[in-house]
């Protein structure tokens, strides 16, 4: 199914897409918006990304953005924005009401945001607009059916004649007379709170609900800022020194709208993508402030009780927004996020949880684990009033009730004298350490020692834990959550864009931007299911049709691919040789080339056989020496190399990936796997299934359209646009790595196309 945005009804699958990008003598990352050209200002990022193309629109009254014929050419405004909440589109000729359905959309004009209303950003008709290229199937009535769909893009309203001020921050630490300069970076976290103590101090000349920051050099207000060098001086807290900084911001340039308002309108042909980087900033202001910030994405800093994932870990929800320019005007696109967290508990706990027989009494079995758990994470404490973040460097060798040092008086008024840990703690904070049979954290830093008992220790929030340590069953449920039901999803955008910790905030309104609280409606399409050519057992083509048009599959049963390439030289590794439900291999083989001869797939039997076990996943270097002794056996017995491994598995393991990484990047044999349970059943469809694959891994085609696309030409040559995706993975060190074989997605090419029958000079076909 074709569509213009996020299908929410189940059964659509996924429509094409390809790749716009720019030039310019800047880095990026560009993803479009439609078909058409685009020229890019000079020093602008360009890069690899994908088309979005939206329909035209022949709505009645008033749209977000260009008329009907007034598509533009739109590309991924800057480096950084979120690229797995952006959806595939298609140009339209068809009609598409553009408000629909209209019993959902309040009226915009209603809010009050500012005196001024922000004005439409409708086009006006001028011969110089930009219009996207033309469909080749007539705008898309070729198709089967149509049905409504619903694309996670809100339209955004902005007003044009507004500004939006550009300033560049410089945050450096003042030092006394006589001190050495930090040479480390400020911390991102640190920077944040400079800015946020300088606003506070003074709303006045900084109002702080009037701008954005990215948190390193840029800041975007919608007012004029002073600019000059400012002092703020953060409080450290109990015991800890105050730290001052000079704040310096200078204006850098003035963003006016009215120009992303003619790029909209198809009057301006490059991206204004410092607008959309200023506007994208003031969409996540926001929830910057009040969710956890990764990456592009904002979660929750709260989880639900049955997101719990057990071990300390949680699944928290969220959300990944950009700012798109489309066809129909400006869009802020939402998609639903999940990630698990190490919950926000303190570090008795936490380990409790997540380390398998943990005792507070006796720590020394679990000491390793518990090393393990807790290096590298970040915590506070609470023996005292601080806002610092310490980061684990491991555990004491000594418990705390054997801890002992030198206390040395700061005025000098009391000689050095030896003390306690447990002594100190209740002399100096009045605490009383409870688990005194424990070691303590390790909270130093530079060679300085700082231990604090565990139980005064508490886990930051928005502590990422790996997917990979996850256990199946764990992974399993935290991809269920991932991934909802379009309804269930369709209604968690919702609250999401309309939560108060969501992009509509103060922030926003404050910039005189709006964003629609109703999903854009759109018109996607059932493309009528290709007819495939296909071979028979005795060599002749079979062209195989679809008969019920609401399931679209093809059934192989009696039949055979179109180009059948013979399997001569192929080795069998057997990884179940000494487990109690081990590989019958001679069955196994018999049954594999019984069905790829009836597919129409010669293959002989296999030149080596080599019986192992498992445990030569343990390593790479383990399973390198072991491709590489098959190889070098083969090259002994046969004439020419590989053309395939085919490894039999006892159960899937995590060295399935070094596996393919090492056979593909440093031998130069392509590996086919499989279990040993499917591979003793020996049913039908999935030896079927096994040879398809392994047919298109040594190099041949499983099927052909009966009717292939033709290129619409009326002349020798037609602007076209060629997707390349026959760039190759290259193997490390190897002259055995003939065989190359990869995709690198998004390349695009723009070339003259000849019209069919014509030849295509420099050009292959594959």
């Amino acid at each position: 199914m074709e569509r213009d945005g996020r299908n929410y009804n189940r059964g659509a699958p996924r429509g094409a897409s390809c790749g716009g990008g720019g030039s310019g003598s800047g880095r990026g990352r560009g993803r479009g918006r439609a078909w058409g050209p685009s020229q890019q200002g000079q020093n602008q990022g360009g890069g690899r990304g994908q088309v979005r193309a939206w329909g035209p629109s022949q709505s009645g009254g008033q749209q977000w953005g260009p008329q009907q014929g007034q598509g533009v050419w739109s590309g991924r405004p800057w480096i950084g924005q979120s690229s797995s909440s952006s959806q595939t589109h298609q140009i339209q000729t068809v009609p598409v009401p553009h408000r629909f359905p209209e019993q959902l959309l309040p009226d915009v004009q209603s809010l009050e945001i500012s005196e001024k209303k922000p004005q439409l950003s409708i086009p006006e008709s001028s011969d110089k607009r930009i219009v996207p290229i033309r469909r080749p199937d007539r705008g898309g009535t070729l198709a089967v059916r149509s049905t409504r769909l619903f694309a996670n893009h809100f339209p955004v309203r902005f007003n044009p004649e507004s500004t939006i001020m550009h300033y560049n921050v410089d945050i450096k630490p003042n030092t006394t007379p006589g001190s050495r300069a930090a040479k480390r970076p400020i911390p991102k976290s640190d920077l944040r709170l400079i800015r946020e103590k300088l606003f506070s101090d003074d709303p006045t000349r900084f109002p702080e609900q009037m701008s954005a920051y990215d948190g390193e050099k840029n800041i975007f207000s919608a007012m004029p800022l002073p600019e000059g060098n400012s002092v703020v001086v953060l409080s450290g807290g109990e015991d800890v020194a105050s730290r001052s900084y000079t704040f310096t911001i200078q204006l850098v340039n003035k963003l006016k709208l009215s120009k992303l308002n003619d790029y909209l309108r198809g009057m301006l042909s490059y991206i204004p993508r410092d607008i959309l980087q200023g506007m994208d900033l003031v969409m996540k202001e926001n929830p910057c402030q009040h969710r956890i910030s990764v990456g592009r994405s904002f979660y929750s800093k709260e989880f639900r009780p049955r997101d719990d994932l057990g071990y300390g870990i949680a699944a928290y929800r969220g959300f990944q927004q950009s700012l798109k320019p489309t066809s129909q005007g400006l869009a802020l696109c939402l998609d639903y996020s999940v990630l698990a967290f190490r919950k926000r508990l303190p570090v008795i706990d936490f380990l409790v949880e997540n380390v398998e027989g943990f005792r507070v009494n006796d720590m020394k079995r679990s000491r390793r684990d518990v090393m393990r758990a807790l290096k590298g994470l970040k915590v506070h404490v609470t023996h005292r009033v601080t806002k610092q973040k310490y980061i684990v460097a491991g555990l004491t060798n000594q418990n705390a009730r054997d801890i002992t040092f030198t206390l040395e008086d700061p005025e000098g008024e009391n000689p050095p004298r030896e003390i306690g840990l447990i002594e100190y703690f209740r002399e100096k904070h009045n605490k009383e350490i409870k688990y005194q049979d424990m070691p303590c954290l390790d909270l130093g830093k530079n060679n300085r020692k700082n231990y604090v008992p565990l139980e005064f220790c508490v886990l930051l929030e928005g502590q990422r834990y790996p997917k990979e340590q996850l256990d199946k069953e764990t992974a399993l449920f935290l991809k269920k959550i991932s991934l909802p039901q379009p309804r269930e999803r369709k209604n968690t955008i919702y609250e999401m864009v309309r939560s108060q910790d969501g992009p509509c905030g103060d922030v926003s309104q404050n910039f005189e931007i709006e964003v629609e609280k109703n999903m854009t409606g759109v018109l996607g399409r059932v493309i009528e299911p290709p007819d495939l050519k296909l071979g028979t057992p005795n060599g002749n083509v079979n062209v195989l049709r679809i008969n019920d048009r609401d399931k679209c599959q093809w059934n192989l049963l009696g039949k055979a691919v179109v180009g059948g390439k013979p399997l001569e030289r192929w080795a069998l590794i057997d990884f179940s040789s000494y487990d109690r439900y081990r590989l019958n291999p001679s069955h196994f083989v018999q049954n594999l080339r019984n069905r790829c001869r009836n597919l129409g797939i010669r293959v002989e039997e296999p030149v080596v056989r080599r019986f192992t076990n498992m445990n030569e996943f343990s390593s790479i270097a383990a399973i390198q020496k072991l491709l590489h002794n098959v190889v070098e056996e083969a090259s002994q017995k046969c004439k020419g190399q590989l053309q395939l491994i085919v490894c039999v598995m006892s159960a899937r393991h995590d060295g399935y990936k070094y596996l393919k990484w090492v056979s593909e990047t440093q031998i130069g044999v392509l590996t086919q796997c499989c279990l040993v349970g499917n591979a003793n059943k020996g049913n039908d469809q999935y030896l079927a299934n096994l040879a398809l694959k392994i047919n298109g891994k040594i190099g041949e085609v499983l099927n052909e359209l009966q009717s292939p696309p033709s290129v619409p030409s009326s002349s020798a040559l037609t602007p076209a646009v060629s997707l390349n995706e026959s760039t190759y993975i290259t193997c490390k060190e190897s002259k055995q790595c003939k065989d190359k074989a990869a995709i690198q997605s998004d390349k695009i090419t723009l070339k003259k196309v000849p019209a069919p029958g014509k030849p295509s000079p420099g050009a292959q076909n594959f």
